[in-house]
């Protein structure tokens, strides 16, 4: 026997301190899985303007190409004309969008943004022909690129990237069938 005192009756449960340090404990997993989420949820969206930035980019690259065509050799403006004008509208679909919209369609001014009038020109070769060839090229090039790029993109975007990849195919295609 003991040479103190036990109570009579032995305590059943569990004691304060367990169920402090038990509640603490299942209020930060909370909070935690609650940071996971939200941070996993946030990185889609942003993803997705950036690739629409990057895709208003292109589109506005492009957009220089053809206006570097026609600089060169304004004979092409009527065949051209149609499909620069597709392009610039795909610039402004996909910065509408974008996380960081070109200064030109913040403006709402009609002008060549800067993506299209880039700090370097692209080089324009002397012959009609191979010009319109390079632009079918760059067309295509950048219709594959975007039909890789909606693989990854939310559904709404990739609809779009789809959609403008395909104009671009068919902009190539217009492009080419010109020189038969």
């Amino acid at each position: 026997m003991p040479s103190y005192p036990t109570p009579s009756h032995a305590r059943s449960g569990p004691r304060r301190r367990s169920l402090l340090t038990g509640a603490a404990g299942a209020a930060g997993a909370v909070l935690l899985s609650g940071c996971s989420d939200s941070a996993s949820t946030d990185e889609r969206p942003s993803a997705a303007a950036r690739l629409r930035a990057r895709s208003a980019q292109d589109s506005g690259e492009l957009l220089g190409r053809y206006d570097a065509v026609l600089a060169a050799h304004p004979s092409l403006a009527a065949r051209l004309d149609p499909l620069r004008a597709e392009v610039e509208r795909h610039e402004k679909v996909f910065a509408e969008g974008s996380a960081a919209p070109s200064p030109a369609a913040a403006s709402g001014s009609p002008s060549p943004s800067p993506s299209a009038t880039p700090s370097r020109k692209p080089s324009v070769p002397k012959d009609e022909k191979d010009a319109v060839r390079e632009l079918a090229k760059a067309e295509r090039e950048l219709a594959k690129r975007r039909g890789n790029d909606l693989l990854d993109a939310p559904p709404e975007l990739a609809r779009l990237l789809a959609s403008v990849a395909a104009s671009g195919a068919a902009h190539a295609y217009l492009l080419t069938e010109g020189d038969k």
